[in-house]
């Protein structure tokens, strides 16, 4: 006869036999007790998963870094998982300890929507049946942006005042206490105006890109940002045939003053005046690290405050950006070749750089009646 003891024993679970693996089963994992830390545990599961997920799309490594900050940021200040926030403790953070810049803001509030709609597309049935709780997006109707990107119109500066800064800086630069460097500053904001590039682009270029042989004027490489978050990719940008004498003059008279070789095709085209002490210390030739976006952007202020005319009189680097489209589109390039000249994915994204553009329907239309005209008299009044 089994005693007591050995019965009971009978109705637990059998002991794993020595040397086997215990297989944890979903049925077994789904009736387990909940531990204390289990949410948190699964929380951050969901987090890997739903970086993985956007990994899969394609998105880039620092793109993806990007994604969960906000959620780990706002659930580490109150100390829960995500399914547990409400849009009162949203508001309350963002208005408080989370207030930044109206674009941060709404950025990070996207963002937090984003990975609650991952939630609630593959884990809502899971967290409800574990914890008790209906995953629902802290971001509702009230606090939900409207728009994205900035709501402000970027007017730039007319042709004749970019004309006008561009040949008050060029006379000043024998003049500069650092005349190489003032140089090279120039070159940028040129460069930049003439090819429509992105400040992280044109310091990110090195000399190997230079292509002279391309097109008709030469283009050259640039690692720009993705269509819709996916991180950098390379695309060709266009010299043209200002930015082709411009650049040859740079790299004749200018690019050889620095301290690194100039013959080295991953060497920057516009270096740094600072070389790091560790760099310096190993006293063998190694390319100079590439200027930062955050001096362009400084020095093309400084410039601005001294030789830019007209009613515009802060002149950043993505302005130079809209001033070329906008300036290329009102000579009669048309919003194609504009698009493809910013490297846009879409032709909404181009419009949106054409807001302050003077355009002439009236004259378009004119201009549209003359060609028909044209073609009638080639064809002898036959439409083919």
């Amino acid at each position: 006869m089994p005693t007591a003891a050995s019965a009971s024993d009978t109705t637990t679970e059998p002991k794993i036999e020595p040397g086997l693996a215990d297989v944890l089963t979903l049925q077994r994992r789904q009736a387990a007790e909940i531990a204390a830390d289990d949410q948190e545990n699964f929380f951050l599961d969901t987090l890997a998963e739903y970086q993985w997920a956007r990994d899969a799309a394609g998105l880039a490594p620092s793109t993806l870094d990007k994604l969960i900050k906000p959620v780990l940021e706002i659930c580490q200040h109150y100390g829960v998982v995500a399914w547990q926030l409400t849009p009162r403790q949203v508001d309350m953070y963002f208005a408080g300890a989370g207030k930044r810049g109206r674009s941060t803001v709404r950025q990070k509030v996207c963002l937090i929507d984003g990975y609650f709609s991952f939630l609630e597309q593959r884990y809502a049935g899971e967290i409800a049946r574990r914890f008790g709780v209906a995953v629902e997006s802290p971001i509702d109707p009230f606090n939900r942006p409207r728009h994205r990107g900035d709501f402000g119109v970027r007017i730039p500066p007319s042709q004749r005042a970019i004309r006008e800064f561009l040949s008050l800086w060029r006379d000043s630069l024998a003049d500069a206490r650092k005349p190489v460097i003032a140089c090279r500053d120039y070159v940028m904001a040129k460069v930049a105006y003439v090819s429509g590039v992105r400040a992280a682009e044109l310091c990110g270029v090195r000399i190997g890109d230079l292509h002279w042989e391309a097109g008709q004027y030469g283009r050259f490489l640039v690692r720009g940002k993705g269509a819709r978050g996916s991180g950098p990719r390379e695309r060709e940008a266009y010299m043209f045939e200002d930015g082709r004498v411009l650049l040859w003059w740079y790299m004749e008279e200018v690019r050889g003053a620095f301290c690194d070789d100039p013959d080295n095709p991953n060497a920057p085209l516009f270096p740094s005046e600072r070389i790091p002490s560790t760099i310096s210390a190993l006293n063998v030739p190694t390319p100079s690290p590439a200027v930062t976006p955050g001096t362009f952007r400084s020095a093309l202020k400084k410039a601005a405050e001294q030789f830019l005319p007209g009613p515009v009189q802060t002149l950043y680097p993505h302005l130079l950006r809209h001033a070329c489209a906008t300036h290329n589109y009102e000579r009669g390039m048309s919003l194609w070749e504009v698009q493809k000249l910013l490297g846009h994915d879409r032709p909404t994204t181009t419009v949106s750089y054409l807001a302050t553009a003077h355009a002439d329907p009236e004259k378009a239309s004119l201009a549209a009646s003359d060609r028909a005209v044209q073609r009638l008299v080639m064809d002898k009044g036959n439409l083919r």
